[in-house]
């Protein structure tokens, strides 16, 4: 498995252009953990209020946003519940973004838009806007 890993990060606040896509240290699933291999991320709405620094609810950048996540189990310690290659789609909860609670199961969801990661800047603009009326996804 890679060491390395990317991820849409923000250093500062301010406008979706503090997204950046860079490479990170993959996370260790600890004991009753998952790792997945995230092959999508949901854009929320709350997420330009964080990026902006208006609902501080992690804290001070640098951090990761993306939190509705789907993809297959890479990594697992100490869980009996779900096998290696598992498909899943969970959400982590903070303040240790490699953390998640997983489901069988990928939601019929309406999406208004998918992207590709490296354009997570332009998925927080259309957020912005107001207009959107289904799910952004970013696709990894």
């Amino acid at each position: 498995m890679p060491e390395r890993m990317h991820a849409v990060i923000q250093r500062a606040f301010g406008g979706p252009e503090v997204l950046e896509v860079a490479e990170v240290d993959r996370p260790v699933p600890l004991a009753t953990e998952v790792l997945v291999r995230v092959e999508a991320v949901g854009v929320n709405s709350v997420e330009p209020l964080i990026r902006s620094g208006e609902f501080p609810l992690i804290g001070q950048p640098p951090f990761i946003l993306g939190w509705d996540i789907s993809g297959v189990i890479e990594d697992l310690q100490g869980v009996t519940r779900f096998d290696v290659g598992d498909e899943v789609y969970g959400m982590p909860f903070f303040p240790r973004a490699a953390s998640a609670y997983a489901q069988y199961g990928q939601l019929r969801v309406h999406l208004q838009t998918t992207l590709p990661l490296a354009e997570a800047a332009q998925a927080h603009q259309l957020l912005g806007s107001g207009r959107t009326t289904g799910k952004i996804v970013l696709t990894v």
